[in-house]
């Protein structure tokens, strides 16, 4: 398989759940990893994905393919494993509104963490309830849904392990795992795994 192309940052959630998942399948060779400052003055994200955002999927044929649950979609069709996305059916249903809700998780975080970095006289304190409302209740979805969790990794759960790893790199202050037994217990165990560890996130030197 030739090189793919994966624009990357090294703090971003969104990369790091493709990431997992490129461990988890075999996949991580795969990939030529490409780094992005999207907020620097000079970055040249915008030439592959006009969005700016990361992560951005290079395929050989220079088809990008972008935002990371589309990603995930092209990857699961590359292994020669067990799909970590069902086929059909509402296992399948199941599974992607997972992805969904901890990828709300992640949007609502990831706003929350830009207002905080807009000037001080700028930024909305109501804005930012708003959000964090949204990550509790994304939370408490969460506590309730780990019942249906399998012991195998889908890209459900995948984006689970992000969203939860970026509220303690970023938001360790809210303390998600109060009030919340069971999806902290599941996650005590998950952040074992070699694909979590291998991904953990760092703020550049």
């Amino acid at each position: 398989m030739n090189p793919m192309r994966l624009c990357w940052s090294p703090t971003s959630p969104y990369v790091r759940k493709v990431m997992i998942f490129a461990h988890e399948t075999g996949l991580a060779d795969a990939l030529e990893l490409l780094p992005k400052s999207v907020w620097a003055a000079d970055t040249d994200i915008g030439e592959t994905n006009p969005l700016g955002k990361v992560p951005a999927l290079v395929l050989d044929d220079g088809t990008v393919i972008f935002d990371s649950p589309v990603i995930l979609d092209h990857l699961d069709r590359l292994h020669g494993g067990a799909p970590l996305i069902p086929a059909s059916g509402p296992e399948r249903t199941r599974v992607l509104t997972l992805q969904a809700l901890a990828d709300g998780v992640l949007d609502a975080a990831v706003l929350c963490l830009l207002e905080g970095r807009r000037p001080e006289a700028e930024r909305s304190a109501d804005w930012v309830a708003r959000q964090q409302r949204a990550i509790a209740r994304g939370l408490d979805a969460l506590e309730d849904a780990v019942f249906a969790f399998t012991e195998t990794p889908d890209v459900g759960q995948i984006t689970v392990m992000a969203a939860l790893g970026y509220l303690d790199f970023r938001f360790a202050v809210l303390d998600w795992r109060e009030g919340r037994p069971a999806l902290a217990a599941w996650f005590e165990e998950w952040v074992k795994r070699p694909s979590f560890l291998a991904t953990l996130p760092q703020d550049p030197a």
